[in-house]
């Protein structure tokens, strides 16, 4: 149920409490017993609230501990770098980090303006120092909880090849982390943040990043048609790097807000009522597309710039689904550097229009679990072109056909909208609705059902054999997964599809609840058919 406020600006109720929050991080220890409290990596990295004790100064002690005995055991060797976004907990993070990494004598490099750093700035500067070599590699780690609310923090760990860490090197990190922490931090190495500050080298990730970004993005094609973009950081790390893009590449670009504050008193709220730096939600965004007309194309991302959303004057924020279906399309007929077998990689709950313009392109469709993770291989070497999630976070390949980024980049798909406008003369919008036309017009949605926790884990655990049914919504059942089609990686849940129809089922993480992705060529009326028989299938199965 969307909150009567929502799309409204925050009032001063709606603020975190900041020194609270800070009080918090440092004052309140964890309770090793308590689930909530543990240290706990999903698919971007620990997070919570101090408020909680779900996220303090415990948590990051330990957890950068155990990464620095993991990435020993790796042979890690090269520079780790630390960047860190707006959130008011993320400087106290990045602080501690600094003071167990060092004292560990890993070589850390943090950023050289004493600024943000937004997510693919880190995965860039990894990838970059790593090429050709094979010893004195790097890794990183990004402060950030992501477009999570003000009260909350994160941490999360990039690995040599530039992603998201994969399951088995966050399982071994949390779980030595919580074993730190029941031990009352006795085998934390730390030195005082003084003399941490004095061991850190530093790096340039702005300069770095800012001046690449003509490899991958046509930007003289943007400047020579001469395209006026809005870009929203709102109130997140990517605020520098705009005004920086438009200086240095000479783009009549704006930065719409150029604040920050960790409070984000200049949102508007979330569906829930709550700040949230959503870039892909009409709610968060509300305030930029309502200015729409002031640009030809307006972007926003979140807190660390690893998610984009797209505004347009003819039909404002568009549905990350869209957005993503009409970069594929455009992309892979634009970059003729690109690899003749470069396959084009989604999440299995994004729109099955991807698949239409895949296979209308000629190019192999990878469809894998939900994660960025998943496409990180393949980005590192050239075998996908493009990497997306339905959730507003892609990446994709230099227009040579070497990687990069391999973690999501929000900034480089905010400026690839303006590219297709430059290159096409058509938005984004106006292009994807020349896909519908082709491919047909999909209803897609996500809806939550309750669920018990025994019920999520045998939800997660389901086999196909486990759904009866023959048909869906009238179609029959083409296909019942359990496992991502595009690297056989168990998907936590279980897919259903017929010709024209999906529907995917997962539990969530956090809540007693699953949720139900699905989508339907055949119009929003046989999508709830899909829904309602969805929950019917699940059910059964479950029962």
């Amino acid at each position: 149920m969307v909150d009567a406020r929502a799309g409204q600006p925050a009032r001063p109720s709606d603020l975190v409490d900041v020194p609270r929050l800070v009080t918090a991080y440092y004052g309140l220890r964890p309770d090793p017993s308590v689930a909530a409290q543990r240290v706990a990596f999903g698919t971007s990295g620990h997070r919570g609230s101090a408020l909680d004790a779900a996220f303090n100064e415990d948590h990051i002690l330990a957890t950068s501990q155990a990464i620095c005995e993991y990435r020993a055991a790796q042979g890690t060797t090269g520079p780790l770098f630390l960047g860190a976004d707006t959130h008011a907990l993320s400087a106290p993070a990045q602080a501690s980090a600094l003071e167990v990494f060092t004292a560990n004598d890993v070589r850390v490099l943090v950023d050289s303006r004493d600024g943000y750093t937004p997510t693919p700035a880190v995965s860039h500067a990894i990838l970059t120092h790593n090429r050709g070599r094979d010893s004195g590699r790097a890794d990183g780690v990004v402060v950030t909880p992501s477009h999570n609310p003000p009260r909350d923090g994160g941490f999360k760990y990039n690995p040599p090849d530039g992603g998201p860490a994969g399951t088995e090197a966050t399982t071994w990190i949390q779980d030595r982390a919580n074993a730190i922490i029941e031990g009352g931090l006795k085998d934390v190495r730390r030195v005082p943040y003084e003399r941490a500050l004095t061991l850190a080298g530093r790096h340039d990730f702005l300069g770095h990043y800012v001046d690449d970004l003509g490899s991958v993005v046509d930007l003289d094609a943007i400047r020579g048609a001469g395209v006026r973009i809005g870009a929203d950081p709102l109130g997140g790390a990517s605020v520098a790097y705009w005004a920086a893009i438009a200086e240095r590449h000479r783009l009549d670009l704006t930065v719409v807000n150029p604040d920050t504050d960790p409070t984000w008193r200049f949102m508007t709220l979330d569906w829930d009522g709550k700040i949230r730096m959503d870039c892909s939600s009409p709610h968060a965004m509300a305030s930029l597309i309502e200015n729409r007309s002031a640009y030809d194309i307006a972007t926003g991302n979140d807190a660390d710039a690893d998610r984009h959303g797209i505004v347009t004057p003819d039909a404002g924020l568009m549905n990350p689904n869209h957005f993503l279906a009409t970069a594929i399309a455009y992309l892979y007929e634009h970059r003729d550097g690109w690899p003749g077998g470069a396959g084009v990689g989604k999440t299995l709950v994004s729109s099955g229009m991807i698949d239409r313009v895949a296979a209308g392109l000629g190019r192999r469709l990878v469809e894998v679990p939900v994660g960025f993770k998943w496409f990180v291989p393949g980005l590192l070497d050239g075998s996908l072109g493009f990497g997306g999630e339905e959730s507003a976070g892609a990446s994709f390949l230099r227009r040579d056909g070497s990687a990069w980024t391999t973690d999501k980049d929000g900034i480089i798909l905010a400026l690839l909208a303006s590219e297709i406008l430059a290159v096409t003369g058509e938005s984004p919008s106006r292009r994807y609705a020349a896909l519908t036309e082709r491919y047909g017009d999909p209803a897609y949605a996500r809806v939550d059902a309750p669920a018990t926790p025994e019920e999520k884990a045998v939800l997660k655990k389901l086999s196909p054999s486990q759904v009866t049914a023959d048909t869906l919504a009238g179609e029959p059942i083409t296909a019942v997964l359990t496992k991502a089609p595009g690297n056989d990686a168990p998907i936590g849940g279980i897919k259903v599809t017929t010709e024209s129809s999906w529907f995917a089922a997962r539990p969530s993480g956090t809540e007693d609840v699953y949720k139900i992705y699905a989508e339907s060529f055949q119009g929003p009326d046989h999508l709830e058919t899909v829904q309602e028989e969805a929950r019917a299938l699940v059910n059964a199965a479950l029962s």
